[in-house]
């Protein structure tokens, strides 16, 4: 399979570009290669930010809340419970 690309001609810092060139050394890719992955984890990142804020926005807390008081089901098997720092997450909340 080939991946079309296209060509931008693209000006950084000069001290930008001395960076770029380290860790793309240190890291044994080039410079081009070192870009590309730099912008698709950005571009990554913002497409996923962009998808949580809408399902934050549809979500019913109230809903939420009634699942999570619900009288009934199990209690957790042994070692399921949650870590003493997130306890506070848990039923009694």
């Amino acid at each position: 399979m080939t991946t079309k690309t296209s060509t931008y001609p693209l000006r950084l810092p000069v001290t930008l570009k001395a960076a770029v060139e380290k860790l793309s050394k240190r890291d044994g890719t080039s410079i081009n290669q070192f870009v590309v992955v730099a912008v698709a984890e950005k571009v990554a990142a913002m497409t996923a930010e962009e998808a949580f804020a809408e399902r934050r926005a549809r979500a019913d807390l109230a809903a939420f809340d009634r699942v999570l008081n619900r009288k009934g089901g199990e209690p957790p098997r042994p070692d399921d419970e949650l870590p003493p720092d997130l306890a506070h997450l848990g039923p009694d909340r």
